[in-house]
């Protein structure tokens, strides 16, 4: 049989993304999540987790996730549509909704299909998508498959949208304005308030991803957009039930007619499985913790004070959240500051273009971290940076 080289140009890739230092590899965890992990076969101080409240090894989501298992089973077996939902689903869609307040909700079976559905069902090709040029991949890719005509604005600059909006919005039929709250790699969030002014003037629809904001920001932690005061504004909230809620999956938040018009329209919601009886119930009693216990949250933002203020010396990015960047020279200094505070007892992991613009040191803080966590993560970096 003669030989096919149709796929001799990945060894090429492989080589140009290493020779970058942009190679990647999966870490294996072999524990429950939590603030201490065991990583190949080391222990080690997470500061690498999106699991912003301690949540996703809590006893209380583990009984939810198994009760839930013995009663429906480990799969819905079809679309919401057809043979997958269950009233677990409506019970999460209403406790989501009553967190956001906002009148009804709808759960996706990840965030990134709630991205891509919502994007792709609310304008098409005769539309204008304007977005953060630091938005998260879903958005981007949302945006994409849509079909609409996409103008990036430079990252969180309220001038140059609305420049965006003075030159082209008339030509569109729709308009849709897609930024995160939280920027995931950053850290800072996004000035939504005057998003919104510019949105109501020239009839612009807004939607915001609050995966890293939701359960963290806000007086009930119900994300940037309480934060803001803006819960009673025009929106649409998007959400993730994979971080500070501890399971997986995705929602969007807003108004009925919204979300009516997305079960019948979003392609990621109506053409696939309906999320797990397991993950829907332990994304329910989180929610549930996050409304008893609010001094999670309260220890959270006591650490990352505490953390700021004691980095404040070294090159930190501005940041508004849980996320704190070490701004660093080039990908190698990354993967090696790394690979140093892991041989120390702390996981930092190193964030690289293409995922950046420039490399850094992605410290990210939980709720259950101990003041000796930090203090240790100090020592380290200290160490490292002067020694």
């Amino acid at each position: 049989m003669a030989e096919n080289r149709a796929y001799d140009w990945i060894d090429k890739s492989l080589a140009t993304i290493e020779k970058a230092g942009w190679h990647r590899q999966v870490k294996q965890i072999n524990d429950r999540p939590g603030a201490v992990i065991e990583l190949e076969g080391q222990s080690l101080i997470n500061f690498a987790s999106n699991d912003y409240l301690g949540l996703a090894g809590d006893e209380r989501l583990i009984r939810a996730a198994t009760e839930a298992i013995q009663q429906y089973g480990t799969g819905t077996t079809g679309s919401r549509l057809l043979s997958g939902h269950r009233q677990l689903h409506q019970n999460l869609e209403s406790a989501i909704a009553q967190l956001k307040q906002t009148e009804d909700a709808l759960v996706f079976s990840s965030g990134y299909l709630a991205n891509i559905g919502t994007i792709t069902a609310l304008v098409g090709t005769r539309d204008l998508i304007l977005a953060d040029q630091y938005n998260h991949s879903s958005l981007k890719n949302g945006a994409t498959i849509a079909g609409a005509t996409i103008i990036n604005y430079n990252h969180c600059d309220l001038e140059h949208l609305e420049e965006n909006l003075q030159a082209y919005r008339s030509s569109y039929r729709r308009c849709l304005i897609v930024t995160d709250t939280v920027f995931s790699m950053d850290g800072d969030i996004c000035p939504l308030p005057k998003i919104l002014d510019l949105a109501e003037s020239y009839e612009a629809m807004v939607l915001v991803d609050e995966a890293h904001g939701t359960g963290v920001m806000g007086k009930r932690g119900a994300g940037c957009v309480e934060y803001y005061g803006c819960s009673d504004r025009a929106l649409i909230q998007m959400g993730t039930l994979s971080k500070a809620l501890g399971s997986l999956g995705g929602y969007i938040a807003g108004s009925a007619k919204l979300i009516d018009f997305l079960r019948n329209r979003a392609p990621s919601w109506i053409y696939t499985t309906g999320l797990s009886p397991a993950d829907t119930a332990a994304a329910l009693e989180a929610i549930h913790i996050i409304h008893k216990e609010p001094e999670r949250r309260q220890q959270l933002w006591e650490s990352i004070i505490n953390l700021k203020q004691n980095l404040a010396h070294l090159p930190l990015l501005p940041s508004e959240s849980p996320i704190l960047c070490l701004k660093l020279n080039n990908p190698q200094q990354a993967v090696q500051l790394s690979a140093d505070l892991q041989n120390n007892g702390i996981y930092v992991p190193a964030i690289r273009p293409p995922t950046v613009p420039f490399s850094r040191l992605r410290i990210s803080l939980m709720a259950t971290h101990q003041p000796q966590h930090l203090q240790k993560l100090l020592e380290v970096i200290n160490s490292e940076f002067f020694s």
